[in-house]
């Protein structure tokens, strides 16, 4: 049995559909899960709660946590160590492998690639939560007392990926026939993992042997675009003008007095104001695949946002 804690995101979703089309069975584990065809069941579960979420992982095989909380930090660094300590002691309990989808937070201001091997130096309260719970983690693995891994994805974008950044400030505005955004610096190259990838790799991940007690960064595909070239190629893709703005610094800063999550957005600039490059090529070497290529995952990406006729 697959089970995905934290049902309902965009990775989770899409995974739910390659494990429908697999033909494997799931369950689906969230405070509020929605009943979804193919599903062989469906588990309400707060996952701060330690009962709750060994009851939710019982009899499962591979567990996927896919949690996601409100973007705040304070919310952040009271609930994630009770969540990866719930899903470590239920995955113990029932003999279950952990799957832990991560970000690059708790990597910090890297100067070059983000790798595996990027040792953590985070520059933000909340990237300071993520490097404490993947530590937790990896000890756990490295101690021998569960088979885990962490999977990390780069900022994320496509079909469906309303709280990826390119999809809320670029796809989505554009769709509207409003003006899209870009933070900081439009010239610097940015990194994103397509979702579809993520998912399938997640899939893939989970049923190598090898890939056990090990990081691994996600296809992400190389050479990434830079905001200004980004933003281009999905103006052509909606057949929209690539006008668009650039936030700064103290506009964002003055757009956090009046919005909470634009105020923990803030902290997080560091990663456009350079280069932000997520290296993939542990998993190309592995297993043959370097993420789809940009021009494709935008256009199937805006595709997602026409009208139906």
């Amino acid at each position: 049995m697959h089970t995905i804690l934290g049902a309902g995101g965009s990775v989770g979703n899409e995974l739910v559909r390659q494990l429908v089309e697999r033909k494997l069975p799931f369950r689906l584990v969230g405070r509020h899960p929605g009943s979804v065809s193919g599903a062989a069941e469906t588990r309400s579960a707060d996952l701060t709660s330690q009962h709750q979420t060994i009851d939710a992982v019982a009899g499962s095989s591979i567990v996927y946590l896919l949690a996601g909380l409100k973007y705040n930090r304070k919310v952040w660094a009271k609930m994630w160590p009770r969540i990866i300590d719930n899903a470590i002691e239920a995955c113990k309990r029932a003999g279950a492998r952990l799957i832990f989808f991560d970000n690059v937070y708790m990597y910090g201001r890297v100067n070059g690639f983000m790798t595996e091997q990027t040792p953590y130096h985070p520059c933000s309260k909340k990237g300071e939560i993520r490097a404490a719970i993947a530590t937790t983690l990896a000890n756990e693995w490295k101690e021998g007392t569960l088979t885990a891994m962490i999977a990390r994805a780069a900022d994320f974008y496509g079909p469906d990926a309303e709280n990826g950044v390119p999809n809320a400030m670029v796809f989505g505005p554009m769709s509207q026939g409003k003006k899209p955004m870009c933070l900081v610096n439009d010239a610097l190259p940015h990194s994103y993992t397509y979702v579809p990838d993520a998912a399938q790799a997640l899939l893939t991940l989970a049923e190598s042997q090898s890939a056990w007690n090990q990081t691994w960064h996600l296809p992400t595909r190389p050479n990434p675009p830079n905001g200004r070239d980004f933003i281009t190629a999905v103006s052509h893709a909606v057949h929209r003008p690539a006008a668009y703005r650039v936030l700064s610094r103290p506009m964002v800063k003055i757009g956090g007095l009046f919005n909470p999550v634009v105020r923990e957005v803030y902290e997080m600039l560091y990663q456009n104001d350079a280069p932000y490059l997520f290296d993939s090529s542990k998993y190309a070497h592995a297993f043959g695949f370097p993420g789809t290529p940009y021009p494709e995952g935008i256009q199937a990406t805006a595709a997602s946002y026409e009208s139906p006729a």
